[in-house]
């Protein structure tokens, strides 16, 4: 607390000091509410003619949210959930309608190109810290989105796009060390070639846990430039990201280390052949680098001088090329072809260990091997079967029919071969029915898939054992949705039905579960609902809400019913947001229980999380905030199945001050 008091302070004079005009960060309730959709069907619609269960983010709503990371955003998506857990603890940890894994069962893009990776298959691995300084807007489809995605689009897809035609500084402070700076800048040229970069760096120093053995501090980097000249578009983006300490393959140590890094590249030519036909083509690349190893062992519990550490040195790479056709026959035919062809590959599976036999090459754990330090052994022989390539190709086209004035048919089908591994057919249908001005209904069914990677294939470490024999999850949802939108309110409400089939889990294969395995040992059912909605309270308050139920438990013991409120309002030259994010209670019984007198089975009782923004304008140009998540300093925990009793602290307040200056 000692630390926040002078920002507490700093904020409260300039408070006094400031003659406000405008909001810079006011978000009115038509603001809110009108956004436009592409993510679900790449054509424009609203979210009365959205084909999929959608959720929209722009920039104002996220500063009022008061987030750092985009992933945290999902806390206010019904159906999604955001914690840390499993493998790097400080890495986000998607939950998904009841299904809570460490495989990439959600695609994440930044600017349409997918951020997942071909060794572990998250995003969040190696980008786990995206800014949301740098983001325009970030829109979410809840449930399938192979038919135009592939895979990895199997429970939900996350798109973020970042800030364009924008001139903005921000700078700002907050406790345990914060520290952050981004810059945007945008200009045109006389050719007619336009340059937006984006830029953020941020830094923390973290919180103390385990009862103060060891943080949890963040460092982390981003670099975009976009160059667009007449229907040519070149961008090329870098994240690098630092999370140390912490927990680390289930083990938290201040020796920990975890560094990953995303480098980015777009090619993209737009053409026109007539009022009725266009294309876009677009050439992607996309490099993956980590390094990370955690505690596995103590020096304790080996009777060593020295702990153990381990993990990996990987990267992939990806190239993409995707040409998209669009036939525009009437207001109420519109068709799109679609052809993709991927190559992925990791290129590199070295160890990151601090012990090593040369003699053998393999790491072997005893004192004449231990190496002074964590480093990097190249070439690592049982890492070999990881350097693999994935060549797979695609074609999938999508119909929009108008039937009538009220009634509109979405139709698409998507067809992927995946070389060596399995071939899957992802078909979408949506009926939208409009009953009158105020009400729509929708009736959703789409298809989807998740191909295993290469670490779930050929992995074969300390922890985890690779099974080649592996095919491919499969997904079949039927959703129902009512949607209604009146001038001072607006609700979804959907129904939902998942089919998994042949989903891969961990398998332990010791009794001590410290090694485990991948099977396609699950088949499921998984209903539930999910509701949001937002009311117009007067000309200077709105409320809006989330609410999401489900019928069965969740796979791997997550929450089964969750939600977030979110109040704002407007005093004058000020705007006030507070939010609040709630979780039901967890509990979860070992089979068989250690025989350790100081173990705990995990509880985790129900609880909320509140934060605030409170934000104003110094001028046309600069605006000030305070920002504040988990006002009440709230300790949870999130469940990890790798630990020892399963908990994974979360993250305590955290308290920015931003200035922010538009040029």
């Amino acid at each position: 607390m000692k630390k926040t008091v002078p920002l507490i302070f700093i904020f409260l004079f300039c408070f006094n000091v400031i003659a406000s005009q405008e909001e810079l960060f006011e978000l009115s309730f038509e603001e809110l509410l009108d956004v436009n959709i592409t993510l679900a069907t790449k054509t424009a619609e609203t979210p009365t003619t959205v084909p999929s269960s959608t959720t929209v983010f722009n920039r104002q709503h996220i500063q009022l949210l008061g987030v750092a990371n985009v992933y945290e955003l999902m806390n206010f998506v019904p159906g999604m959930q955001s914690t840390r857990g499993d493998w790097v603890g400080a890495v986000p940890k998607e939950h998904a309608r009841g299904i809570y894994l460490d495989s990439g069962n959600v695609l994440v893009m930044l600017n349409g190109q997918r951020l997942n990776d071909a060794s572990f298959g998250k995003a969040s691995v190696y980008a786990p810290f995206i800014p949301v300084e740098i983001v325009e807007r970030v829109e979410f489809i809840r449930g399938p989105g192979s038919a135009l995605y592939g895979s990895n689009a199997f429970l939900g897809v996350m798109n973020i796009v970042t800030k364009k035609n924008a001139n903005q500084f921000m700078a700002a402070i907050g406790d345990n060390g914060m520290y952050q700076g981004a810059l945007s800048v945008y200009h045109t040229f006389e050719s007619g070639l336009s340059l937006q970069a984006n830029t953020s760096l941020y830094r923390d120093d973290g919180d103390k846990y385990f009862e103060a053995q060891v943080r949890d501090p963040v460092d982390g980097r981003f670099v975009e430039i976009e160059l667009n000249w007449r229907n040519w578009r070149f961008a090329i983006h870098n994240t690098e990201t630092r999370l140390d300490e912490f927990i680390n393959l289930s083990g938290e140590s201040r020796d920990n280390r975890h560094t990953s890094r995303n480098l980015g590249m777009q090619l993209e030519v737009n053409s026109s052949w007539s009022e009725s036909w266009a294309n876009t083509t677009r050439l992607e690349f996309l490099k993956h680098d980590i390094k990370s190893a955690g505690l596995i062992a103590s020096a304790e519990e080996l009777q060593l001088e020295h702990d153990f550490f381990v993990g990996p040195r990987w990267q992939s790479r990806d190239i993409t090329l995707n040409s998209e056709t669009v036939y525009e026959y009437s207001k109420s035919l519109n068709i799109i072809f679609g052809a993709e062809y991927s190559w992925e590959e990791q290129s590199r599976a070295d160890v990151y260990t601090n012990y090593y036999k040369p003699e053998t090459g393999q790491i072997f754990v005893d004192e004449p091997y231990y190496l002074g330090g964590i480093q990097v052994i190249s070439n690592h022989e049982p890492f070999k079967p990881l350097e693999a390539s994935f060549d797979s190709y695609a074609v999938y086209t999508q119909v929009k029919y108008a039937l009538t004035e009220s009634v509109t048919m979405f139709t698409g089908l998507r067809f992927d071969d995946v070389i060596d591994i399995d071939r899957k057919l992802s078909p979408r249908l949506a009926l939208i029915y409009q009953f009158n001005p105020i009400h729509t209904f929708k009736l959703q069914y789409g298809e989807a898939f998740r191909v295993p990677v290469s670490n779930e294939l050929h992995s074969n470490d300390e922890v985890t054992i690779g099974n080649p024999n592996l095919k491919a999850e499969y997904l079949k949802t039927t959703e129902l949705v009512w949607h209604a939108k009146s001038s001072n309110w607006q609700l979804d409400l959907v129904l939902f039905d998942n089919e998994l089939e042949d989903f891969i889990n961990l398998i332990p294969v010791d009794e001590a579960l410290s090694r485990f395995t991948f099977d396609n040992v699950f088949e499921t059912s998984m209903q539930g609902f999910e509701f949001s909605g937002t009311l117009h309270i007067n000309e200077t308050a709105w409320l809006s809400s989330t609410f999401t139920q489900y019928i069965d438990l969740p796979f791997n013991p997550s929450y089964k019913k969750f939600g977030s409120l979110v109040f704002n309002y407007s005093l004058g030259d000020v705007q006030y947001s507070f939010n609040g994010i709630w979780r039901d209670s967890i509990m979860v019984i070992p089979a068989v229980l250690p025989d350790d007198p100081n173990f705990s089975p995990y509880h985790q009782p129900s609880h909320w999380l509140f934060g605030a923004t409170v934000s104003w304008k110094v001028d046309d140009q600069q605006g000030v905030a305070l920002q504040v998540q988990n006002i009440f300093d709230k300790s949870t925990d999130a469940f990890d199945p790798r630990r020892y009793d399963g908990r994974v602290p979360q993250k305590g307040r955290q308290l920015r001050l931003r200035y922010t200056y538009e040029f």
